[in-house]
């Protein structure tokens, strides 16, 4: 997975996730990616900063853990019951490329993850679910993994 932020030809600002920097291209050639805030599909990367990575073992860090996916509540101006449609609809298509492009591991999910990142089987991008204890035990060996977002009709 990679994380890209992205601007419009209005100036709007958001980040998004595709699976590798070629579905990000092939999105962007075919006009798949849209802005959230006005709709059009005339989007660039914005400038960028580079991710650093930081030691885990470093003594004046603490150390990272992970925490359960959980459900979070933006707080959203008054009237604003289309600008939360249109939020959903872009996480759901966000939800939709990542399954689209990845590989489901169900339950396997940290193991197939750490297989990944010990080279031990090929790199591809995975989505599945893990427990707390193995979300937190992928973090601590530095493995990186991220959420799919939580939609609404995940609550039924």
């Amino acid at each position: 997975m990679i994380k890209y932020s992205l601007k419009c030809s209005d100036g709007h600002q958001y980040e998004a996730w595709f699976a590798s920097s070629a579905a990000y291209e092939a999105l962007a050639k075919a006009g798949e990616l849209q802005c959230p805030v006005c709709g059009t599909s005339d989007i660039g990367k914005a400038l960028m900063t580079p991710g650093i990575p930081v030691r885990q073992n470093s003594r004046d860090t603490a150390p990272a853990v992970a925490q359960k996916p959980q459900p979070q509540t933006v707080a959203a101006p008054a009237n604003s019951a289309q600008q939360q449609a249109e939020a959903v609809k872009v996480l759901r298509k966000l939800r939709e490329i990542v399954e689209t492009n990845s590989d489901y591991v169900g339950p396997k999910f940290a193991e197939e993850a750490r297989k990944i990142h010990y080279e031990e089987a090929e790199a591809r991008s995975i989505y599945g679910e893990a427990s707390h204890e193995e979300l937190t035990e992928l973090d601590e060996d530095g493995i990186s993994f991220y959420p799919l977002p939580v939609l609404p009709e995940d609550h039924n």
